[in-house]
């Protein structure tokens, strides 16, 4: 793994926003930049951290971690459902078939977790049983895994307002979506769930849940976007020590950015409104060492990057689509 060191050294050269406008159009994210031009989308992953549908930070490495472990899965994934995917020309990017985004995020639980207000946990907690459609046992305990997956739609909100979970029955009544689209993109997100969560398995990992982003190509196919079973988008646990800490009590040793946002949380009172907190450099450090760690936990692969100018390597890299 990259040593920590050279982690605090890339915070002053954390990419934070990008100026291309050779490459097209410009939509500006919560985390991603994208260009528009011709049929084609160029998406620069930026190192800013998202957390309760707020910009928190920027994490060194972060944009280069996300991208990678999306390449490794989209790969890993391609027989199930085609995605955007044209190339990779640069550590923090990927050039995409524009395509018009399906309006919902499609979250897959394998476990009765969460910490914010809007929880599944603090749902069950206070006494609900209904959870977007779901209806869940009596009995269950924080952190228990589910008999089987279960399927919480969310709606896209607009930048700055937050997501909300929904049942279907709210989708079809506020979007196009149909129940035939749904019904196909439930199939298709359980079987992504059960491969990714059959590969962390591999590694020890536990894949607690995750979203998938939907979009339809320039022929009306339904692919997936965005991202997939990355950090930022999904809950990783540790498998070896999750038993014992399920019947203790006792939080999960989670390798994604719960631990930040858990920060936030507990020693701020932070979960989304309200100014946002200042990170310090340590926070960002150990942040930044657990994406990588998950990075290489889960792909088996080495993180290789170098401390610099992420904006002047985009630069070179991008030059071919000016």
């Amino acid at each position: 793994m990259i040593n920590v060191e050279d982690i605090i050294a890339q915070i002053p050269n954390c990419l934070d926003k990008t100026d291309f406008p050779q490459l097209g159009d410009k939509y500006e994210g919560k985390v991603r930049d994208n260009y528009s031009k011709d049929g084609r989308r160029i998406i620069i992953v930026s190192d800013r951290l998202s957390a309760f549908d707020r910009i928190i930070t920027k994490i060194p490495f972060k944009g280069q971690v996300l991208n990678q472990m999306a390449k490794f899965w989209f790969d890993k994934t391609q027989d199930i459902v085609g995605n955007h995917v044209i190339e990779f020309p640069d550590p923090n990017v990927v050039t995409a078939k524009e395509c018009k985004p399906l309006p919902v995020e499609m979250v897959v639980r394998g476990y009765l977790t969460g910490v914010t207000s809007t929880s599944v946990w603090t749902h069950y907690k206070n006494g609900g049983r209904d959870f977007c459609g779901n209806i869940l046992p009596e009995g269950m305990k924080w952190n228990q895994k589910f008999d089987t997956p279960i399927i919480t739609p969310s709606t896209k909100a607009a930048q700055g307002d937050h997501d909300e979970s929904v049942a279907p029955e709210v989708l079809y009544e506020r979007t196009d979506l149909t129940p035939e689209d749904f019904a196909y993109l439930s199939d298709v997100a359980l079987k992504l769930f059960a491969r990714g969560q059959e590969i962390a398995a591999e590694q020890g990992i536990i894949l607690v849940d995750t979203k998938y982003e939907f979009g339809r190509d320039s022929d009306g196919n339904i692919v997936l976007i965005d991202e997939i079973h990355t950090p930022d988008s999904s809950r990783f646990w540790y498998a070896d020590v999750y038993q014992a800490r399920f019947e203790s009590g006792e939080e999960q040793k989670k390798i994604d950015k719960e631990y930040l946002r858990t920060w936030l949380a507990k020693e701020h009172d932070f979960t989304g409104d309200g100014d946002v907190p200042e990170v310090p450099e340590d926070i960002k450090a150990e942040t930044a060492r657990r994406y990588i760690e998950a990075y290489e936990l889960i792909t088996g692969e080495d993180f290789i990057a170098e401390v610099g100018d992420v904006n002047a390597r985009l630069s070179q890299n991008l030059s071919k689509y000016f």
